[in-house]
């Protein structure tokens, strides 16, 4: 007989995956929320709803991953703010109908795990969640050799939210008349990073630390810049004023993503030069000859989140967001739609 073989042997390490997961519960007890009932390690995270304030409660659902943006952070070393981005691909899925984010858990999954990575990961996972306000609540770490290169891991997750049947945003009130309010993005978010990679890194021969005079930081940190999240900016705002749509500029950019909300009676009519572009997406449009049409159909283009008001409430909520700090902008407005077929029209 041979040696006897244990799983260690087969490259999954159970003792370091328990030493994660105390170190979970530490970092996930700093995102704890009323309705949490449970702590980390058990089989399924235990979540009280308080329907106190709701009549007919709906709970809204998201789930998402960070995509190739996870290769910036390969190449940075550095895996403490990537964990944000996850999250808030997530809850600014569900803020788009006016839920309020209540818990999230995560999914880690790696060739061979890293302990002081792993946790930086969980870190940037929780530091997500308490922008949102919502609780770290469960989650897997898995290690699967074989299955990954050295030093890389997958990420993703899925957040819940709850709103009142009679406050879901679901487009049906857009008219024409009604305003495109732009809210600034922090960057490129975590979208269009296959495309983002190959300008930066193949045609331009860019190193990850290359520093590039007009964005004032190396390519590195610009392309690793945390992804906005949008819960309580969208929330206050819900509260005094109606919003009739809620669109988060994610993957397809402007173009795909605002007409998923609007009505087929309508179009929007969208002024390019309304809002300041910053400057990574110019610095991308040229150093990879990008059209204009597939700059708008691949990036947000430094608008992460587009809500449609009222023309008479327009301006109290483009005050109202400045007073949080946000950049916002009349980027366009609703039009009845005639004979186009094009539910979007550039001016």
């Amino acid at each position: 007989m041979g040696k006897s073989l244990t799983y260690a042997d087969a490259g999954v390490d159970i003792d370091k995956a328990d030493k994660l997961v105390e170190s979970i519960k530490k970092i996930a007890k700093k995102t704890k929320r009323a309705g949490v009932m449970s702590e980390i390690g058990g089989f399924g995270g235990l979540f009280s709803l308080n329907l106190e304030n709701h009549e007919k409660p709906v709970l809204v659902s998201s789930t998402d991953g960070v995509g190739t943006k996870l290769n910036i952070a390969f190449m940075m070393k550095k895996h403490d703010t990537i964990g944000i981005d996850l999250v808030a691909m997530c809850v600014n899925d569900i803020i788009v109908q006016g839920a309020k984010p209540l818990f999230f858990l995560d999914y880690l999954s790696t060739g061979k795990l890293k302990l002081e990575a792993a946790t930086d990961i969980i870190k940037g996972v929780a530091e997500g969640c308490n922008q949102a306000e919502c609780a770290l609540i469960g989650g897997e770490t898995a290690e699967m050799p074989g299955l990954y290169k050295k030093d890389e891991y997958d990420l993703a997750g899925f957040s819940v939210g709850i709103v009142d049947n009679d406050k879901i945003v679901d487009g049906t009130g857009i008219r024409g008349g009604h305003v495109l309010i732009g809210i600034e993005s922090s960057g490129l978010h975590s979208n269009g990073y296959s495309l983002v990679r190959k300008i930066c890194f193949d045609t331009l021969k860019l190193k990850i630390d290359s520093h590039v005079p007009e964005l004032g930081r190396t390519i590195g940190e610009e392309l690793l810049e945390p992804t906005k999240i949008y819960s309580k900016t969208i929330l206050s705002i819900l509260k005094d004023i109606p919003i009739h749509g809620i669109a988060h500029i994610t993957g397809g950019g402007i173009s795909e993503n605002i007409i998923r909300i609007i009505p087929d009676a309508c179009k929007v009519r969208i002024y390019k030069d309304s809002w300041e572009i910053p400057p990574i997406f110019k610095f991308l449009q040229q150093g990879g000859n990008v059209t204009d049409v597939e700059m708008r159909r691949t990036f947000n283009n430094g608008i992460g989140m587009i809500i449609i008001v009222p023309e008479k409430a327009s301006q109290e909520v483009i005050e109202r967001l400045s007073g949080m700090n946000e950049k916002a902008f009349a980027i366009g407005e609703v039009v009845e739609r005639k004979t186009s077929k094009s539910q979007i029209e550039w001016k």
